[in-house]
């Protein structure tokens, strides 16, 4: 295994050992965030069961309720 020195901000080390994990190396605590953010959008295919049109319009009433702080008509 080749080793590659790098640089981090005191700020993103903190953060890095932060996420590190007992008897974790650096570079597994990479590896293992780059894999989180790689997983790929078909994991969550299915996810959302079918809603009704009228869990819709509620759905719809709530965020225009957020958004204008009135409900839709």
């Amino acid at each position: 295994m080749r080793l590659r020195t790098i640089s981090l901000s005191d700020a993103v080390y903190r953060r890095l050992r932060a996420e590190k994990r007992p008897g974790e190396t650096f570079s597994d605590v990479v590896v293992r965030l780059l894999q989180l953010r790689q997983r790929p959008l078909t994991k969550y295919a299915g996810a959302w069961r079918p809603i009704s049109p009228r869990e819709v319009r509620e759905i719809k009433a709530r965020i225009d309720l957020l958004r204008h702080g009135t409900l839709a008509r």
